[in-house]
C-alpha cells in the first residue's frame, strides 16, 4: 500500500489572521494523525503575506504536542539561513521530547526575498550556498547522540547538541535539481524531490540519486519521496473548483506579482485569469493531483510506482469557501480523509 505524508506551508487566507492559520494547521495535523499519515512536515518561508511557516522547529514542537503518532519534520529547514549547531540543538531537543518522531528535511534555497535573506544572515556577504555540502555533513554529525570532536589547537573539544541523547532525528535532503540528488546520494541520505513545484525532471533526479547513492551509517539503501500538490473532493468538478485559489496564487507568483493571502474560492471564481494564461496554467498544474477520491488515489499510486517508492508526500492545497470557520481548513482536511480512505 502507498503511504501518504503531508507537507504544510501554513497558508494564510484572506479571511485569516496568523493565529487562525496556525489553528487550522494544528487541526489539519490532527486529521493527518487520525488517518495514519506517515509524516507531517512544515516549511520555512520568510516575509511572505500568504505563508505563516517562518520557523520550522517551533512549528514542529506545536504539531508534535498536538498529535500522537505521525512523524513531525521540516520540509525544510533552509540551512544557509542558520548555524548547523543551532539547528542540531533545536531538533535534538525535539527528539528527546518526542523520541522516534522527528525528521529534519534540509534545503538550500533562501525561502525569502534578498533583503530578508540578508537580515536573516546578519548581514553576511555570502549566501551560504558555497558551504552547504559541509554544513549538511556537520549537521548530520552533530545530531548523533555522541556528537563530534572539534580540534582546537592540539586538543580535542567535545561538542554535543544535547547532553545525553539516546536517539537521533532522521535527516533528509530536499531538492529539485541534479545537484541535490547527487549530494543526497554521496552522503547516503534519504532524498525528497520537490515534484510539487518543479514538475519536470523528477524521474531523472531520482534515478541520479539512486545511481550515486553510497550506503551510510544512517541509510543502507536509497530512500526517496516526491511531493505533489493535491486536491481531493467528492467529485472532480468540485476538486477543480477548490483548486482555483492555489492555481491563481501560483500564477501570480510565477508572473512576478505579490503573493497575497490566498483568496476564497468564490473570489477566485469571480476574477478569472486572462486567456493568455491558459498554456502556463496547463504546464504548471500538469503534475498536480486534482480529482475525486478514486482518480486521485490512482494518480498517487502511479506516481509512487513510477518513482519506485512506497510513500508520497502530499501538499493539500484545496481552498476555502465563504463562511468557512477562520480557524479550520475543511477542504484540506477532506482531501486527506478522502485520499487516505481511497488508498486503503
Amino acid at each position: 500500500m502507498t503511504a501518504i505524508s503531508v507537507l504544510d506551508l501554513v497558508p494564510v487566507r484572506s479571511d485569516q489572521t496568523t493565529a487562525d492559520a496556525l489553528a487550522a494547521t494544528l487541526a489539519l495535523a490532527r486529521v493527518a494523525d487520525e488517518v495514519g499519515a506517515r509524516r507531517y512536515w512544515v516549511a520555512e518561508h520568510h516575509n511572505m503575506p500568504a505563508v505563516a511557516a517562518t520557523n520550522a522547529p517551533l512549528l514542529m514542537s506545536l504539531i508534535a504536542a498536538a498529535t500522537s503518532r505521525v512523524r513531525v519534520g521540516s520540509g525544510g529547514v533552509m540551512l544557509p539561513n542558520h548555524s548547523p549547531l543551532v539547528v542540531a540543538e533545536q531538533v535534538a531537543l525535539l527528539e528527546a521530547a518526542f523520541p522516534g518522531r522527528v525528521d529534519v528535511g534540509i534545503g538550500r534555497a533562501p525561502g525569502s526575498d534578498p533583503v530578508t535573506s540578508h537580515l536573516l544572515r546578519r548581514g553576511s556577504t555570502g549566501d551560504g550556498v558555497d558551504t552547504f555540502d559541509d554544513d549538511v555533513a556537520a549537521l548530520a554529525a552533530l545530531v548523533r547522540p555522541e556528537g563530534v570532536a572539534v580540534r582546537v589547537g592540539s586538543t580535542s573539544y567535545p561538542l554535543r547538541a544535547t547532553p545525553r541523547a539516546v536517539s537521533a532525528p532522521q535527516l533528509w535532503l530536499l531538492g529539485s535539481s541534479s545537484y541535490s540528488a547527487q549530494l543526497a546520494g554521496r552522503l547516503g541520505l534519504p532524498y525528497v524531490f520537490a515534484h510539487h513545484f518543479a514538475g519536470r525532471g523528477t524521474g531523472e533526479a531520482v534515478a541520479l540519486y539512486r545511481e550515486t547513492f553510497v550506503p551510510s551509517e544512517a541509510l543502507a539503501e536509497p530512500r526517496t519521496i516526491a511531493v505533489a500538490n493535491v486536491v481531493v473532493a467528492p467529485t472532480s468538478d468540485e476538486a477543480r473548483r477548490l483548486a482555483l485559489p492555489q492555481v491563481r496564487s501560483m500564477w501570480r507568483l510565477r508572473a512576478g506579482m505579490t503573493l497575497d493571502p490566498q483568496e476564497l474560492v468564490e473570489d477566485a471564481q469571480a476574477a478569472p485569469l486572462p486567456a493568455t494564461a491558459d498554456d502556463a496554467l496547463a504546464s504548471m498544474t500538469a503534475s498536480w493531483i486534482i480529482g475525486d477520491p478514486a482518480a486521485a488515489a490512482e494518480q498517487v499510486r502511479d506516481l509512487a510506482g513510477w518513482l519506485g517508492t512506497d510513500e508520497i508526500m502530499v501538499q493539500p492545497v484545496a481552498g476555502a469557501t465563504r463562511g468557512t470557520p477562520a480557524d479550520r481548513s475543511p477542504a484540506r482536511e477532506e482531501t486527506l480523509r478522502l485520499l487516505a480512505a481511497a488508498l486503503s
